[in-house]
């Protein structure tokens, strides 16, 4: 029996299938099981059975909410590919989800949702109600439906519950079939502004100082879904106004902003990060975004731009901030170039930030080696409410603010390594990422253990 046939027998009995894997299944009732739904669940299927008694109240909230944590689009009245897939993304939608990633497994499909950062697997879907959603999302990202041996990208746009929401669409074949990822391009309004950020007084103080310089190159870095796209937008809306000319090239334009000339690249009509940025120069720009440094021509472009009476901003995917000056360097920026045009470089990630509503601190506390941290950090135990989602709700960013001094240009210029260049840095009152963690701990705003999980520990230590 497939997860299609026991969802349908569960809700034949008032019951609510949970999850189902290859050895069990686990089913929520009211109050306690009915003989015949047991019966029927033995008769049905040879794996364990679990049953979880909930209150009446629990499963009236659970079936009227749309922000429960298992998809309502496997009820009966959702069979169709339209209605799953609108029903997955009113789901994601409502719990902040990322990113939604559909997936062939041995027998059912498996979606997955990303929330705050980590994938939160859902109960398995039918193989031909997922054959069917597949087509369906290539048709809305416009790609080729017969096409089944090479990846395709894509992007469309949906209007859930009055809102208009875009996504990029992603394809790869694997053992199975084909897996899809669909990104959430903007589905909140949050606030771009440069105090919404995260940012220490310091940092802030930095930063704001070099966006008001009429030249040079402010750098973003760390991972993919790090917060580097919110960074960037909101220091071109500290500088938006009417007599600026900002301009980007962008893969893809993630938020459209009034007042900005905002160009997506498209390799195979030619439009490359370097045709576009060269395009730019001749554009009479004050204000340069480049979305992401992906190889030495971009980046000799953007830097002789900066150079050149431009204020250029980018991002970069490296781990720390003394890290992305040896990048760019061998990428083949000459070093006394790059020494030249550096102005500041942010690096940052994201971290799920405590329910304030349901944290515990327990009377343990975390001890670190002084050189990490000089005190003991309270020990918080994430518990779980209806306010949050697992007693998390949202993440907070960290930040490691580099301003790129005298000293720090003279070592650039010599050939310093990353642990001279962190260490200059450092003197200059530098706090690392992982120093902006352990405050965050400090603070209750989130865990040590969530601290690491993002970051490791420095030194291996």
């Amino acid at each position: 029996m497939n997860a299609g046939q026991l969802i349908t027998l569960c809700q034949r009995h008032g019951a609510l299938l949970l999850s189902s894997d290859d050895v069990r299944v686990c089913v929520a009732v009211v109050e306690s099981p009915p003989a015949e739904l047991m019966d029927a669940l033995r008769f049905s299927t040879q794996k364990r059975i679990d049953i979880e008694c909930w209150t009446p109240e629990r499963m009236e909230k659970f079936q009227q909410t749309v922000t429960q944590s298992h998809l309502p689009a496997l009820a009966p009245a959702a069979t169709s590919a339209a209605d799953l897939l609108n029903q997955t993304l009113l789901q994601a939608m409502s719990q902040r989800a990322s990113d939604i990633h559909i997936e062939p497994a041995e027998t059912d499909w498996q979606i997955r949702l990303r929330i705050d950062g980590v994938l939160y697997p859902q109960p398995p879907i039918p193989t031909a109600v997922a054959t069917a959603l597949t087509a369906r999302l290539k048709v809305l990202g416009h790609l080729d439906i017969a096409e089944r041996r090479l990846p395709q990208d894509g992007q469309f746009s949906v209007t859930l519950a009055d809102t208009t929401v875009s996504f990029r669409i992603d394809t790869l074949p694997c053992r199975g079939g084909e897996k899809i990822v669909l990104r959430l391009l903007h589905q909140v309004q949050q606030p771009l502004a440069l105090n919404a950020l995260g940012m220490s007084a310091v940092q802030l103080a930095h930063f704001e100082d070099a966006l008001r310089q009429p030249q040079g190159l402010i750098l973003v870095t760390g991972p993919t879904g790090s917060g580097k796209t919110v960074t960037l937008y909101s220091a071109l809306q500290a500088r938006n106004a009417k007599e600026v000319n900002i301009c980007s090239v962008e893969d893809p334009v993630e938020i459209p902003l009034n007042g900005l000339n905002q160009t997506q690249i498209n390799p195979r009509a030619g439009l490359t990060f370097q045709s576009i940025l060269r395009a730019l120069l001749r554009q009479d720009p004050d204000i340069i975004m480049v979305g992401e440094i992906r190889d030495g021509e971009t980046a000799e472009i953007a830097i002789n731009a900066a150079q050149t009476g431009h204020l250029v901003l980018s991002t970069l995917h490296t781990n720390s901030t003394s890290e992305t000056l040896i990048r760019l360097q061998q990428m083949g920026v000459a070093r006394w170039m790059l020494s030249s045009a550096l102005s500041l470089v942010i690096a940052q990630r994201l971290v799920r930030r405590l329910c304030p509503h349901c944290r515990k601190e327990t009377p343990e506390k975390s001890v670190l080696p002084l050189t990490l941290w000089p005190h003991p950090l309270p020990h918080w135990q994430p518990q779980g409410c209806e306010r949050c989602y697992r007693g998390f709700y949202g993440r907070i960013a960290l930040f490691e603010v580099l301003t790129v001094n005298h000293a720090i240009r003279q070592a650039i210029a010599l050939g310093a390594g990353i642990d001279e260049i962190e260490t200059k840095a450092k003197q200059a009152g530098m706090g690392t990422l992982f120093e902006q963690g352990c405050q965050a701990v400090e603070e209750g705003l989130t865990t040590l253990e969530e601290v690491v999980r993002v970051l490791g520990v420095p030194n291996g230590e």
